[in-house]
């Protein structure tokens, strides 16, 4: 009997996801060296990740995807292009942290369109780490559910309470953890501005 395919938390097929990496990246003509170098994820990573070797947590794959100039939900969802889309709670996309957190992904991916509206729990005392700045023009926008976040932009500490809400520019190094007693739970809605597909390849 064959082996199961190695999946995601959220029942993610990893060579699916693999495929979709590398299509991404080499829709910008872009070398496994230069990716690794603009997302900090080693060569080595992402070429076992591309190969649906390796379970890439989930701090490494949003870091993949910001080097990418794109969204999360990109890397895991299939485009679609109907005028109304209704995501069933059980349909959305839920990647999962070893550390103690969770990220569901409330939003669908459209052509040509990088947002990304998302649900975020995070276990008591966990810190989540330190995302990377998105591309100029970023916005990010932040409402807390429950608990407390202690969100960092650039070295700079905000503590948010539950029914606060924040806005930044998503260009800046980014940190979310949870100091408090009980789970903090949030929504986050990202915009990336769209960026030009270069035209020669990095070798």
């Amino acid at each position: 009997m064959d082996a199961p395919t190695p999946r995601l938390a959220s029942g993610l097929d990893l060579t699916d996801l693999g495929t979709r990496i590398r299509s991404e990246r080499l829709l910008r003509h872009l070398s496994l060296e230069v990716l690794s170098s603009r997302s900090g994820v080693s060569s080595s990573m992402l070429s076992d990740i591309e190969r649906g070797r390796k379970v890439p947590s989930v701090l490494v794959l949003d870091s993949i995807a910001t080097a990418l100039g794109t969204s999360l939900a990109r890397l895991l969802e299939e485009e679609q292009q109907a005028k109304v889309i209704v995501l069933r709670h059980r349909e959305q996309e839920v990647v999962q942290d070893p550390s103690g957190w969770e990220r569901r992904i409330l939003s669908p991916v459209l052509p040509g369109v990088e947002f990304e509206f998302m649900r975020t729990t995070i276990s008591p005392g966990v810190d989540a780490g330190v995302f990377l700045a998105h591309a100029t023009g970023s916005r990010e926008y932040v409402a807390i559910e429950e608990g407390t976040l202690r969100l960092t932009l650039n070295g700079t500490v905000y503590l948010l309470q539950a029914g606060d809400s924040v806005y930044y520019a998503g260009d800046c190094q980014h940190a979310f953890a949870n100091p408090g007693e009980k789970p903090c739970t949030y929504y986050l809605v990202m915009e990336i501005p769209p960026s030009p597909v270069p035209h020669v390849y990095h070798r």
